[in-house]
């Protein structure tokens, strides 16, 4: 499954995936290993760490929430500034 088809099959856009796998990648959490033999070398596995598996499962499920809704709060203030810039160039105009 690529990040498009977890996104999908989660309901929330690809940016989003790529930010939290990159946050678990960041955290240890997840390892990613490149199919060296694969002819498509963009070709990723994310793999469990031994130290994720079932003891950090549930702080996995808490960080990724947490992940979420940081990312949410940055594309509203991205949002809200996109917003106030319009305005600004409306009332000099």
């Amino acid at each position: 499954m690529n990040q498009r088809d977890l996104a999908d099959s989660l309901g929330v856009s690809l940016g989003k995936v790529n930010y939290c796998l990159k946050a678990l990648l960041d955290k240890g959490l997840i390892k990613m290993q490149n199919f060296r033999n694969h002819g498509n070398k963009r070709a990723y596995a994310y793999l469990l760490t031994p130290s994720g598996v079932s003891a950090k499962a549930e702080l996995t499920v808490v960080f990724l929430r947490q992940k979420m809704d940081e990312y949410q709060r940055l594309k509203d203030e991205i949002e809200s500034l996109r917003q106030e810039t319009l305005k600004n160039e409306t009332v000099s105009e």
